[in-house]
């Protein structure tokens, strides 16, 4: 590993189709009109990652459909290394945002034999750089078949090479929470970096405090574990030391985008400090502390804007 070797990033793009907020002047219609944007959790990850400033390669199996091209665009666009994906046949993956009044987003999903989950372990073997510094994946992408377990492999056999990142992002109207807590022990036993939200955390071990969660999946195999928690900011607990970083203040549009966001921009400082490519044993609470602390800010420049459109690094050095 060098320090130009990428953040791999593996999972599915969504196309998320948003609402279009109706404007007082215009007149009652009986239809909907939606604004699609891309999206997906991994995907979304990618983008800010690249935007950021970080050698990264998405890993995904993208469609031929008018769907796909606006994946291929807005990645490209982003700076990411598309060169180990996959060209699918199958259609690209949908979903449907309901935004409550305080921006918070409720999704269905249109994703049965989309192109996401059809991986197969020569698609994987093949999108693989010679070098890299870190695996990430999760949400849907762990859990849909007949993908899912081959990916779940494929985190076993990378990491002899690379630190290995998850991020559950649990979607229980998809697939039902149950399977993520079966799975979770064994994508523990695989993850050195642990992230998820308070939201997953509610799901997968309902009623259990964020500081003895850490110390369950702890006890599992991940070293650090970050629970994000909204405005509260999140809680890092590196081998059972923990601290708290708070959210900086920002007026939240919408939160789409957010966690995957803050996971790029954890990424992001680990592999600037030089502490990604293997079992993070040169990580520390200082460093796990500046890389949450800028999670966090990549995170709410997401919140102030519509969807998931993650900052650049220049607009975070002059915020």
């Amino acid at each position: 590993m060098t320090a130009t070797s990428p953040v791999v990033i593996l999972g599915e793009n969504v196309a998320d189709a948003l609402a279009a907020p109706r404007q007082a002047d215009q007149p009652a219609s009986p239809g909907l009109e939606l604004s699609v944007m891309p999206g997906g959790g991994p995907a979304n990850t990618a983008v800010a990652l690249a935007r950021l400033g970080t050698p990264t390669r998405f890993l995904g199996r993208l469609s031929d459909d008018v769907f796909g091209r606006l994946f291929r665009d807005r990645l490209n666009a982003s700076g990411a290394d598309l060169s180990g994906c996959v060209e699918a046949a199958e259609p690209s993956t949908l979903a449907i945002a309901d935004l409550d009044a305080a921006g918070q987003a409720r999704y269905t999903f249109h994703a049965e034999r989309t192109a996401d989950w059809q991986w197969t372990r020569e698609e994987l073997d093949h999108g693989l750089p010679d070098s890299l510094s870190c695996l990430h994946t999760g949400s849907l992408a762990l859990v849909r078949d007949p993908g899912a377990g081959r990916i779940e492999q494929f985190l076993t056999d990378v990491r002899p090479r690379a630190t290995i990142a998850v991020d559950p992002n649990v979607r229980p109207l998809l697939v039902h929470p149950s399977r993520y807590r079966e799975q979770l022990p064994r994508w523990c036993a695989a993850a050195d970096i642990l992230r998820l939200s308070e939201e997953d955390l509610a799901h997968l071990l309902p009623g259990l405090s964020p500081e003895k969660a850490c110390d369950t999946w702890h006890a599992l195999g991940v070293r650090l574990i970050v629970i994000t928690l909204g405005q509260d900011g999140a809680l890092a607990s590196l081998d059972g030391r923990r601290l708290q970083v708070p959210a900086p203040r920002t007026e939240v549009i919408d939160t789409i985008g957010a966690g995957d966001a803050f996971m790029a921009g954890l990424l992001h400082q680990l592999h600037a400090d030089g502490m990604l490519g293997g079992r993070l044993d040169a990580l520390d609470l200082d460093h796990v502390g500046r890389a949450v602390g800028f999670g966090t800010r990549v995170a709410a420049a997401t919140c102030a804007v519509r969807g998931a459109n993650p900052p650049w690094a220049d607009q975070l050095n002059g915020a």
